[in-house]
């Protein structure tokens, strides 16, 4: 036994997320290909489940099989706790769980934490974790509440309340899940789209999902004091901003006179253009038929999607301040300034070579990925570029094209969410020696660049 522990306590933090990750996944595959799960009693086969779990867990979206006519109340039960589980963190439940037994929590699972949510620093982590359970669930049940006005005429008080519950948790943790194929399958939130209470609702538990567990914490202490946030705060709240308001804009633009506005009134087209702007932010709902979408809509929601939310939040993608940092070095260069500076601060050289690390390996996943699924399924570059993004930034939203894919294609995609969740750095140190790291005594010498 205690060459076990020794044995675990020599495993690092990094690879123990990853393993967490891949234990609840292979669970929540093996309960779904129970004959429970589904409403007609079948078994479901694995590698199905597999990417339907894979999806839930990793809060994407992506689904073979409509979520409300082929699973059963048991099968969605199973997915909304995957939705929940990695809409939080498993660390997060781990560690909580531990707390309220009473037992020690080591400092190996106090850094597990701390890189599960991407924490500044170790102090004050149990504090930290508490209050991303309990915020959690007084915003999802407070969603659920409101969603409930909805739901509950029209579906009576206990299947309303359900799927209040469903929507809100789903909606909290940008999973993209619906149950909207108690009206017609595969169809999202289509039948919603000119609904602006149950829109506004929706897209209020995907930006405050998205905006992450730290920037909460600053906002509650300072309430609307913009200039005493922590620096992180003020990134993540204008590139938010800027990134809904731009994309709306261009969304609506675009699609004025296409066919996805046909019929539509000004205020119907506004509120559409803004939803769709938001759920690219890795909520993976939609109220526009995107196969009808213009190429141009459909490229910008990608570059939308690759962006995604922030960091230590439920959202996916390289996070708004990897594209912050990134923009920032561009104005840097251009002002001739050795250092990127910001909000009257000035960033660290390793945050320029992090957003430098993320970017590129999310470019090089989604362009090889893409290639691959192109040539096995015999579509469009776009289509399956726009399938990819929606996989590795934890989406969800496609074109039409994932129930239909091989199982390569289906196994390519899984790969991608699980990569998008546990985040690539986790992924890169995982794998890596846990030796320290080396300061190179090599000469310099300059290169030209550009």
């Amino acid at each position: 036994m205690d060459f076990f522990t020794k044995k675990m306590s020599e495993i690092s933090p990094m690879k123990k997320i990853l393993a967490g990750y891949c234990l609840i996944i292979l669970i929540g595959a093996l309960l779904l290909m129970l004959p429970i799960a589904t409403r007609a009693g079948q078994r479901t086969s694995f590698l199905d489940c597999f990417f339907t779990a894979t999806s839930a867990t990793c809060v994407t979206g992506l689904i073979r099989f409509d979520t409300y006519t082929y699973w059963s109340l048991f099968g969605q039960i199973v997915i909304l706790l995957l939705i929940q589980i990695g809409g939080i963190g498993f660390v997060t439940f781990a560690i909580s769980i531990i707390s309220i037994t009473g037992a020690k929590i080591g400092m190996n699972s106090r850094y597990a934490m701390q890189e599960s949510i991407a924490a500044p620093q170790m102090g004050g982590i149990i504090r930290m974790t508490k209050f991303i359970i309990r915020g959690s669930f007084i915003l999802e049940l407070g969603g659920a509440l409101l969603l409930s006005f909805y739901f509950c005429p029209r579906l009576g008080p206990l299947k309303g309340l359900y799927f209040s519950v469903f929507h809100s948790i789903s909606a909290f943790c940008n999973a993209g899940f619906d149950l909207m194929g108690n009206y017609t399958k595969f169809s999202s939130l289509t039948s919603v789209y000119d609904n602006w209470y149950f829109n506004i609702i929706i897209m209020a538990l995907i930006v405050i999902g998205g905006l992450g567990f730290f920037v909460w914490k600053d906002l509650v202490d300072k309430k609307l004091k913009f200039k005493k946030y922590k620096l992180h705060t003020k990134i993540v709240v204008s590139v938010t901003v800027f990134l809904i308001l731009s994309g709306a804009l261009l969304i609506f633009i675009i699609e004025n006179n296409n066919v996805v506005f046909e019929g539509k009134s000004l205020p119907e087209k506004i509120l559409m253009s803004v939803f769709q702007s938001v759920t690219t932010r890795t909520a993976g709902f939609n109220t526009m038929d995107l196969a009808a979408m213009k190429e141009s809509s459909l490229f910008l929601m990608i570059c939308l999607m690759l962006i995604g939310g922030s960091t230590g939040s439920t959202a996916g993608g390289i996070k708004t301040t990897t594209f912050a940092v990134l923009t920032l070095s561009i104005l840097s260069t251009f002002r001739r300034k050795k250092e990127v500076e910001c909000f009257g601060r000035r960033l660290e050289e390793s945050s320029l070579q992090d957003a430098s690390c993320v970017f590129m390996m999310y470019i090089i996943l989604c362009v090889v990925s893409s290639l691959i699924i192109s040539s096995i399924e015999n579509i469009s570059m776009l289509t399956s570029l726009f399938e990819c993004v929606s996989a590795i930034a934890t989406v969800g939203l496609t074109i039409g094209i994932t129930s239909n894919l091989c199982a390569l294609s289906e196994f390519i995609l899984s790969m991608l969410m699980l990569f998008g969740r546990v985040g690539s750095i986790t992924i890169l140190l995982a794998f890596s020696s846990n030796k320290r790291i080396k300061v190179s005594k090599l000469p310099h010498e300059k290169i030209k660049i550009g």
